[in-house]
Protein backbone atom coordinates (compact mmCIF):
# COMPACT_ATOMS: atom_id res chain seq x y z
CA UNK A 1 0.00 0.00 0.00
CA UNK A 2 1.56 2.75 -1.13
CA UNK A 3 1.80 6.14 1.17
CA UNK A 4 1.35 8.91 -1.51
CA UNK A 5 -1.42 9.52 -3.59
CA UNK A 6 -1.01 13.03 -5.93
CA UNK A 7 -5.37 12.74 -5.57
CA UNK A 8 -6.31 11.80 -2.11
CA UNK A 9 -10.07 12.23 -3.25
CA UNK A 10 -10.06 10.39 -6.27
CA UNK A 11 -7.72 7.57 -4.26
CA UNK A 12 -10.23 7.19 -1.86
CA UNK A 13 -13.40 7.18 -4.08
CA UNK A 14 -11.67 4.42 -6.62
CA UNK A 15 -11.09 1.82 -3.50
CA UNK A 16 -14.92 2.48 -2.47
CA UNK A 17 -16.10 2.00 -6.25
CA UNK A 18 -13.68 -0.86 -6.62
CA UNK A 19 -15.05 -2.76 -3.35
CA UNK A 20 -18.64 -1.97 -4.16
CA UNK A 21 -18.09 -3.96 -7.51
CA UNK A 22 -16.54 -7.03 -5.76
CA UNK A 23 -18.93 -6.96 -2.46
CA UNK A 24 -16.74 -5.87 -0.20
CA UNK A 25 -18.07 -3.86 2.88
CA UNK A 26 -15.33 -1.93 4.03
CA UNK A 27 -11.60 -0.47 2.76
CA UNK A 28 -8.71 0.50 4.74
CA UNK A 29 -7.09 3.23 3.05
CA UNK A 30 -4.29 6.09 4.72
CA UNK A 31 -5.68 8.65 6.43
CA UNK A 32 -5.63 12.48 5.73
CA UNK A 33 -7.64 15.58 7.13
CA UNK A 34 -9.77 15.27 3.67
CA UNK A 35 -10.19 12.00 3.74
CA UNK A 36 -11.86 11.73 6.88
CA UNK A 37 -13.78 15.37 6.09
CA UNK A 38 -15.23 13.22 2.36
CA UNK A 39 -15.90 10.15 4.48
CA UNK A 40 -18.00 12.47 7.35
CA UNK A 41 -19.98 13.87 4.96
CA UNK A 42 -20.31 10.27 3.40
CA UNK A 43 -21.83 8.98 6.74
CA UNK A 44 -24.01 12.28 7.60
CA UNK A 45 -25.62 12.03 4.02
CA UNK A 46 -26.56 8.27 4.66
CA UNK A 47 -23.99 6.72 2.13
CA UNK A 48 -22.05 5.09 4.40
CA UNK A 49 -22.29 2.76 7.98
CA UNK A 50 -19.45 4.39 10.05
CA UNK A 51 -15.40 4.79 9.74
CA UNK A 52 -13.11 4.78 12.06
CA UNK A 53 -9.40 6.02 12.65
CA UNK A 54 -6.90 3.03 13.45
CA UNK A 55 -3.38 4.24 14.66
CA UNK A 56 -0.33 2.74 13.02
CA UNK A 57 2.79 3.63 11.96
CA UNK A 58 4.29 5.42 9.61
CA UNK A 59 0.45 6.60 9.32
CA UNK A 60 -2.76 6.57 11.02
CA UNK A 61 -5.26 4.19 8.50
CA UNK A 62 -9.02 4.99 7.63
CA UNK A 63 -11.21 2.09 7.83
CA UNK A 64 -14.48 2.85 6.63
CA UNK A 65 -17.62 0.11 6.66
CA UNK A 66 -19.45 0.69 3.55
CA UNK A 67 -22.50 -1.33 4.40
CA UNK A 68 -23.24 -3.99 6.92
CA UNK A 69 -21.95 -7.96 5.32
CA UNK A 70 -25.29 -8.79 4.28
CA UNK A 71 -26.70 -5.69 2.99
CA UNK A 72 -26.25 -4.44 -0.40
CA UNK A 73 -24.53 -0.90 -0.62
CA UNK A 74 -25.90 2.30 -0.61
CA UNK A 75 -23.51 3.98 -3.70
CA UNK A 76 -25.03 3.15 -6.61
CA UNK A 77 -22.27 5.56 -8.64
CA UNK A 78 -19.35 7.65 -6.91
CA UNK A 79 -17.18 9.91 -8.79
CA UNK A 80 -14.94 12.75 -8.43
CA UNK A 81 -16.07 15.82 -10.82
CA UNK A 82 -12.77 18.63 -10.23
CA UNK A 83 -9.88 17.27 -11.26
CA UNK A 84 -6.49 18.43 -10.79
CA UNK A 85 -6.28 19.50 -14.37
CA UNK A 86 -9.76 20.85 -14.23
CA UNK A 87 -11.21 22.54 -11.22
CA UNK A 88 -15.00 22.58 -11.30
CA UNK A 89 -16.28 25.77 -9.12
CA UNK A 90 -19.72 26.99 -8.87
CA UNK A 91 -21.92 29.59 -7.14
CA UNK A 92 -24.57 28.62 -4.28
CA UNK A 93 -27.39 29.21 -6.98
CA UNK A 94 -25.46 27.18 -9.24
CA UNK A 95 -25.69 23.92 -7.52
CA UNK A 96 -26.09 21.15 -9.56
CA UNK A 97 -29.08 18.27 -8.35
CA UNK A 98 -27.84 14.96 -9.19
CA UNK A 99 -30.70 12.12 -9.95
CA UNK A 100 -33.77 14.68 -9.16
CA UNK A 101 -32.68 15.27 -6.18
CA UNK A 102 -31.93 11.65 -5.13
CA UNK A 103 -28.22 12.06 -5.71
CA UNK A 104 -25.71 14.43 -3.94
CA UNK A 105 -22.36 16.53 -4.42
CA UNK A 106 -19.58 17.12 -2.10
CA UNK A 107 -18.76 20.82 -2.23
CA UNK A 108 -15.39 22.36 -0.71
CA UNK A 109 -16.03 25.44 0.45
CA UNK A 110 -15.57 28.46 2.87
CA UNK A 111 -16.77 26.70 6.18
CA UNK A 112 -15.44 23.24 5.28
CA UNK A 113 -16.79 20.27 3.41
CA UNK A 114 -20.75 19.97 2.99
CA UNK A 115 -23.54 18.38 1.26
CA UNK A 116 -24.79 20.21 -1.67
CA UNK A 117 -28.18 21.03 -0.20
CA UNK A 118 -26.13 22.52 2.71
CA UNK A 119 -23.95 24.98 1.06
CA UNK A 120 -27.70 25.81 -1.11
CA UNK A 121 -29.14 26.49 2.16
CA UNK A 122 -26.01 27.76 4.17
CA UNK A 123 -25.61 30.38 0.51
CA UNK A 124 -21.74 29.20 -0.12
CA UNK A 125 -20.74 28.03 -3.37
CA UNK A 126 -17.22 26.21 -3.81
CA UNK A 127 -15.49 23.41 -5.96
CA UNK A 128 -17.81 20.55 -6.42
CA UNK A 129 -15.48 16.99 -5.42
CA UNK A 130 -17.91 14.02 -5.54
CA UNK A 131 -21.38 13.18 -6.98
CA UNK A 132 -22.51 10.90 -5.33
CA UNK A 133 -25.72 8.92 -6.01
Amino acid sequence: MSLQSTDQIADLITRIRNAIMVNKNEIRVPTSKLKVAVVEVLKKSGYIDDFEIEEAKPRDILHVIINAKDAPARITEISKVSKPGRRIYTAAADIPTIKSGRGTVIISTSKGLMTGREAKKNRLGGEILIKVY
